[in-house]
């Protein structure tokens, strides 16, 4: 299978609408006195103009699925998906006649006599192929007749009955019946999400231009918070798809695990996107006139028919639990890639068994490889790595629960540094911050204005060639064990939001200083730390003074590096889980149990988490930084975290509450992770900020 280039990828989804603006429109096409039937014909006639029939013989399942999404969009059950499966599973001839139109076949799944129930697109279609539930035979028979069935769908499903004559059979492997039905229900599921983006994109358009109370209704927190929730859902849908295709692409065969988590997603998602953008364009979007209700139609309709192309295999959850693999695993680049398999060889051979967490002689291994600092330049310590190959050996450490605290200095100050400090400072930190010999609390965040920068207090008046701070921070972990603080202080009290800050780095117990040490719900130990009129030399500021926030947003870039950790550690927990249930089936239930159903929920959603990560980090490269994409991976991964921690309680029982649990000697527990999760969801800005970031990201008035 030949990949298309992402360009390629992208005109031919801009080919899609106006290759069939004369032939479909979807409120009357779809829901008017049955023309429905004739316009999917003229519209099965575009199609075979523009090469999409070909795309089985061809066996691009890139094009199918870009073209198939687009298709949702439109609310049009042109069912390409069917021809592309009869012309893999029947050979060149079938493939020929598919590509130029003589057999049009829909789906269906085995069964026996000679009618079929709920066919989608019957009325353009000339055949219909069922498919086995194993190894058998593949049927294509001719449609004699068919009955719309009004009802969701529209066009109306159908009950068709088959033909006698002319009927083809073959012959097909277990491997290959499963493989048509992955296709069939990803396609199912990609244009039921091209169908919920529609409504989305109609919805965010009408928040930002419908006017309620003198003010656009996008203004509202609660407008704008299910509009950010919907991109979400249709990144997080995208980015699914796009791995799975990708997968399949390669060869891979975990590409039907991938296909099944962005189904799986797409479940869930398509129907809570489609509501919500009905609930922002209320009135105006409920009557037939206009898109929505139709693309509501085509997200129901989509989904519902999920169940007839069931894999023989079970659901995600029932492939994860019954195999031996774990996520299929992402790809980041040749280069970052790269990094990740020689560092995984650097830790099995050089690093010794029972070395963790912040052992001195584990730095010291990392240190001397570069791996604790790996984007800084080589002459400061570092391996000068890109965003991706920072992202892949994060992930690695972070997966094995290596040197957290070390790296956490190296993500947070190391850019800023060696962007905006001074050669003195560069020669005198970085050194220091690559071998992981820096403990460091930071010191943003104020009892009074939290961790919103530009409403600051803390101020630093210029005496000669000293700074005098005073001033309160709050919930600077690791406080009482650092050696070193990075404050942000106030320097210019005339200055407006984030212009006037400057930062400091200085050591701590300077006289006026002092801490009060607060116990987390997560186990560790954060401090309120009191500045009165402490005295700091000026060669402690980073920076221009005035110039803090460009300072602080050096590190901004790097972001996603810091998420890409947080669902690698949400990988090993769910990975432990995994273990368990191997070991204990019992406990996951039978095939169709709430356990396993929940299994499935929380791979879903954290591959969707780990799929944003990655996506943002190569547009990244692309195009520079992508905060939304960030935060949306940051929502994403840490609710998924709270609820992780709810499910594995459930799963597992009380056993889990426990420091010594059921995976008790991993790098994070069960039931730290529970505890630890509000943190997660709180800390670096709430996710009502974050989702307030990507709302103004979207075009969304504040």
């Amino acid at each position: 299978m030949t990949a298309l280039a992402p360009e390629e990828l992208a005109d031919l989804r801009s080919t899609v609408a106006g290759a069939l603006r004369a032939a479909w429109d979807a409120p009357q096409a779809a829901g008017r006195d049955g023309a429905g039937e004739g316009a999917l014909t003229a519209v099965w006639d575009v199609a075979v103009r523009q090469g999409w029939t070909e795309f089985g013989g061809a066996d691009a399942l890139d094009a199918l699925v870009a073209v198939t999404t687009e298709l949702g969009r439109l609310a049009c059950p042109l069912p390409l998906a069917d021809g592309y499966v009869a012309a893999r599973l029947l050979g060149e001839d079938v493939a020929e006649e598919v590509a130029e139109g003589r057999v049009r076949p829909v789906v269906a799944p085995a069964g026996s006599g000679g009618t079929v129930r709920f066919v989608d697109g019957a009325g353009a279609a000339t055949h219909v192929l069922r498919l086995p539930d194993g190894a058998g035979d593949v049927v294509l028979a001719p449609v004699a007749a068919y009955r719309p069935t009004p009802g969701t769908p529209a066009p109306a499903w159908s009950d068709v009955d088959l033909g006698t004559e002319g009927v083809l059979t073959h012959p097909v492997t277990a491997a290959e019946a499963e493989a048509a039905r992955a296709v069939v229900r990803l396609a199912l599921a990609a244009r039921a999400m091209g169908a919920a983006a529609r409504s989305a994109e109609l919805a965010l358009e009408h928040a930002t231009l419908r006017h309620q109370f003198g003010r656009p209704i996008g203004s509202f927190q609660a407008v704008s918070h299910r509009c950010v929730d919907g991109a979400i859902d249709v990144g997080a849908g995208t980015a699914l798809t796009d791995e799975a295709v990708r997968l399949a692409t390669a060869g891979d065969p975990a590409w039907v695990l991938a296909a099944e988590l962005a189904v799986a997603h797409a479940a869930d998602a398509a129907p809570r996107v489609q509501f919500g953008a009905h609930h922002t364009l209320a009135a105006i979007g409920y009557f037939e006139e206009h898109e929505a209700p139709w693309l509501f139609r085509r997200v129901h309709g989509d989904l519902a028919r999920l169940p007839l192309f069931a894999l023989a295999a079970g659901e995600a959850g029932d492939l994860l639990v019954e195999g031996n693999a774990g996520l299929p695993a992402l790809d980041l680049g040749e280069t970052a890639e790269a990094a990740r398999t020689e560092l995984r060889r650097f830790l099995a051979e050089r690093v010794p068994e029972g070395l963790t967490g912040e052992d001195p002689a584990l730095l010291d291994l990392l240190g001397d490889a570069g791996y604790l600092a790996a984007g800084l330049p080589p002459e400061y310590g570092g391996r000068g790595a890109d965003a991706a190959e920072q992202v892949a050996i994060g992930e690695e450490l972070t997966y094995a629960g290596l040197a957290r605290e070390a790296r956490v200095a190296a993500a947070m100050l190391g850019p800023s540094i060696a962007a905006h400090g001074d050669a003195e400072q560069r020669a005198r930190f970085l050194p220091l911050i690559a071998r992981g010999r820096m403990p460091f609390y930071l010191g943003y965040s104020e009892p009074e204005t939290g961790s919103d920068l530009a409403h600051l207090r803390t101020t630093a008046r210029r005496d000669g060639d000293d700074w005098v701070v005073t001033g309160q921070k709050a919930w600077g972990t690791g406080a009482h064990r650092a050696e070193w603080i990075w404050l942000a202080a106030r320097t210019d009290p005339d200055a407006r939001a984030h212009a006037g800050i400057t930062v400091f780095l200085f050591p701590v117990g300077l006289p006026g200083w002092s801490l009060q040490e607060h116990l987390s719900l997560g186990g560790e130990i954060s401090c309120s730390s009191f500045f009165d009129d402490v005295r700091v030399p000026d060669a402690a500021r980073i920076g221009e003074p005035g110039s803090g926030w460009q300072v602080l947003t050096a590190a901004l870039a790097h972001e996603r590096i810091h998420i890409a950790s947080g669902t690698a550690r949400l990988l090993r927990l769910f990975d432990d889980l995994l273990a368990v249930l191997r070991a204990d089936p019992s406990v996951a239930g039978p095939r169709g149990s709430a356990a396993r159903r929940t299994v499935t929920e929380l791979a879903a959603r954290l591959q969707a988490a780990r799929t944003l990560v990655a996506s943002s980090t190569r547009r990244a490269l692309a195009a520079g930084s992508d905060s939304a994409a960030a935060g949306m991976a940051k929502i994403v991964g840490s609710e998924l975290e709270e609820d992780l921690g709810e499910a594995v309680l459930r799963l597992l029982g009380p056993a889990a509450a426990l420091a010594d649990g059921p995976n008790a000697g991993a790098p994070q527990t069960f039931e730290a992770s529970l505890r630890l999760s509000i943190m997660m969801v709180v800390s670096g800005g709430t996710n009502d900020i974050q989702r307030n970031v990507v709302a103004r990201s979207l075009g969304l008035p504040r």
